[in-house]
């Protein structure tokens, strides 16, 4: 049975467990408020960029280029994000469960990961990982992003990749972040039919050269756009797992301050009944 002093000793370490969690917190709730703000300024622009290039999809010349003609693939390139640092619940641990089943179908991948968690667990199964990034700060994710898409683009052009594929985590809100699985490479046409109508679009100098490089700048603002939605469902997967540790510390608190307070009660209680027990004794005597 513990002790008063192993009560009180408990009550000050979960109370000092309790304000690191606070802080942590808090931190991780102006991160949110600062990737949510960044989040939503590159969503317009990546959806735009998205519908050029479905759009040029439609022109009988675009589906002759490389950037979207599909080839038998033998090699898939994987971009995985994930998290350098814990306390973000379930968080990483989504992203690379739908990225290993995205990947057992049967495809030679090659992976460039980012985040020391994605690269354990690669490592650990024995995936093949051609590139690891951690601990990217956050002024550098933009040139960041545009030199992996260059990187990744090369590898498409050479043949060493026959696809390129981006895991990454989709905010929606404070609670709700999905793992998703985006081709970039060759460009998505799911859907779209060629259409004669958008063949008299003209494109300077030419259709070609556009797609030369519109398509780098599309991989470049999708992979900065799957960075921003990974960020934003990392700080408020972590804001949410540091809010329920402090309501649970919280709870344990008073818990323990219950126990203590029997507990002192019960021995006040028993003081008192010595006492009374020992003058009842002396009355006897005398």
């Amino acid at each position: 049975m513990s002790s008063l002093r192993d009560i009180k000793k408990r009550i000050a370490n979960v109370g000092t467990t309790q304000q690191m969690v606070k802080a942590m917190y808090m931190i991780a709730s102006t991160k949110l408020h600062k990737a949510r703000a960044q989040l939503e300024g590159v969503r317009p622009i990546y959806q735009e960029l998205k519908r050029v290039v479905r759009e040029l999809g439609r022109q009988k010349k675009a589906r002759s280029h490389i950037f979207y003609q599909g080839r038998e693939v033998q090699n898939s390139l994987y971009i995985v994000l994930t998290s350098d640092r814990g306390f973000s619940g379930s968080y990483s641990a989504s992203i690379l469960a739908k990225a290993l089943e995205h990947m057992d179908e049967g495809k030679n991948e090659k992976i460039l990961v980012v985040g020391s968690k994605g690269h354990h667990f690669f490592k650990k199964r024995g995936k093949n990982i051609v590139r690891t990034i951690t601990n990217l700060p956050d002024a550098q994710v933009y040139y960041g992003s545009e030199s992996i898409g260059n990187w990744a683009i090369d590898l498409y052009l050479s043949g060493e990749v026959d696809e390129v594929f981006v895991v990454y985590t989709r905010f929606e809100t404070v609670l709700n972040y999905e793992p998703c699985v985006d081709r970039l490479l060759p460009v998505d046409t799911g859907g779209i039919e060629i259409d004669d109508d958008y063949d008299h679009i003209k494109y300077e100098p030419d259709v070609t050269r556009f797609i030369d490089n519109v398509i780098p700048f599309f991989m470049h603002m999708s992979l900065f756009r799957a960075f921003s939605e990974s960020h934003t469902s990392e700080e408020a997967a972590r804001m949410v797992n540091m809010d329920t540790a402090g309501k649970n510390a919280e709870e344990m608190i008073r818990d323990l301050t219950r126990m203590y307070n029997r507990r002192r009660q019960a021995a006040i209680t028993q003081e008192i009944s010595e006492i009374v027990g020992s003058a009842s004794m002396l009355n006897i005597e005398e």
